[in-house]
């Protein structure tokens, strides 16, 4: 995946469970762990919006991309 996931360690720095995130941002932790895992196809950003400001951080600290171009079928 071109675009990496870092959302385990910014919960592990504010000392938060996902199950706490999940509660806060109204998200089942089945789709938290879709995201965590980086498997998510795609986020809304009303989601991405909701874990920053719980989170208090920058959509570039738990979305991080990794300069190459992925293609759709890989």
């Amino acid at each position: 995946m071109a675009i990496k996931v870092y959302l385990d360690q910014i919960l592990k720095e504010r000392n938060m469970t996902s199950k706490e995130l999940c509660a806060l941002v109204d998200i089942t932790e089945a789709n938290l762990s879709i995201l965590r895992s980086g498997k998510a196809k795609g986020v809304r950003f009303n989601t991405i919006n909701k874990i920053c400001y719980y989170l208090q951080c920058d959509v570039g600290d738990i979305l991080k991309f990794n300069g190459n171009l992925e293609e759709d079928d890989e």
